[in-house]
């Protein structure tokens, strides 16, 4: 398996979707998938879990849209029916991907406030054939436009979503629920650990990747305390390998990484770190014990390979973890 080094870079969006011009109005409303507007402006100022904007300018537990509807699917005023997900890709009995595009689906806010969602595009992955990359539009009542609620990056600046089966709450936490799935934005976790080889609906020697991709979505964020909460910023490489050899340890020195800067931050479970040896951000191990009193302990544990741990989950039992990282900066 071809070794991955991730670089992770992540910025969040401007406070809402605004600050795109009227469309051509149809019956009093724009049309969704009449193309995008000007690029809107982002400002870096943290990690996305959806990769969407925030329905709240500071909470970045937040978003626009934090799931969709099987439901309610209706395509030029007609009703889809049957549509289901098959592995990361929408079907609608022998309907081609493309032939989906104009659905508007019925979503949700991460307050609890519904949203419409429009299909603008289907792009099969060309290195995955079980994945399709979607171009999806929001209605913002309050512009009274259709806009991409995917946020924009200088490296991605017309971001697509990929369609994954079951919803992520505040907390980071994926849970099941029957006729809902997530819209997963570009440049968000949820997206970014499938692309890194972490396919949810995939297997490898027999073992489903469902709980290493949770485990990456917690790894990329650094939600160390498993509730949600970031401690990374924009531009942290990392370099992460698993117990299946999904990814395997980068030690040979490229332009974007140097081994010999790097040392192991922490291990990873689906409900956030297994075992912490220091920060991504340079923050005192003591600052993350604070943040979530009670859940780890000392424990100086040897992983093998040159990665010692400092604290370790109290319930975490003596299974080893899934995943690991190494990163820059300074050890314990």
């Amino acid at each position: 398996m071809k070794r991955l080094l991730m670089l992770v870079c992540f910025l969040m969006g401007a406070p809402t979707l605004a600050g795109e011009p009227q469309r051509k109005q149809t019956s009093g409303r724009t049309r969704p998938c009449q193309g995008q507007g000007p690029q809107r402006s982002v400002w870096p100022q943290g990690t996305l879990l959806w990769g969407t904007g925030r329905t709240v300018p500071a909470e970045e537990r937040s978003s626009v849209l934090a799931s969709v509807d099987m439901r309610g699917v209706k395509r030029r005023g007609t009703s889809l029916k049957g549509l289901r997900l098959d592995k990361g890709r929408l079907v609608a009995g022998t309907r081609a991907p493309e032939k989906l595009v104009g659905a508007v689906f019925q979503g949700t806010a991460s307050d609890g406030q519904p949203v419409e969602v429009a299909l603008c595009g289907a792009e099969p992955s060309p290195h995955d054939p079980s994945m399709v990359w979607y171009r999806i539009e929001l209605w913002n009542a309050r512009s009274a436009t259709w806009e991409n609620p995917c946020v924009a990056t200088g490296r991605v600046p017309s971001p697509r979503a990929l369609a994954v089966q079951g919803i992520w709450n505040e907390t980071g936490a994926r849970q099941e629920m029957p006729g809902k799935f997530t819209f997963a934005c570009e440049n968000g976790a949820i997206a970014k650990c499938i692309s890194w080889g972490y396919a949810p609906w995939a297997t490898k020697d027999g073992r489903s990747l469902a709980d290493l991709h949770q485990a990456c979505t917690r790894m990329a964020r650094a939600d160390y305390c498993g509730d949600g909460s970031s401690h990374t910023h924009e531009d942290s490489p990392i370099d992460m390998y698993d117990d299946l050899a999904v990814s395997t340890r980068t030690t040979e020195t490229s332009r974007g990484w140097n081994p010999a800067r790097a040392s192991f931050e922490a291990a990873w479970t689906p409900e956030g770190a297994w075992c912490l040896a220091r920060t991504r951000g340079g923050q005192a191990v003591e600052t993350i014990l604070a943040q979530c009193p009670g859940r780890f302990e000392p424990d100086a544990r040897d992983l093998g390979d040159g990665d010692h741990c400092a604290v370790r989950r109290k319930d975490a039992g003596t299974a080893p973890a899934m995943l690991r990282n190494r990163s820059y900066g300074k050890g314990p």
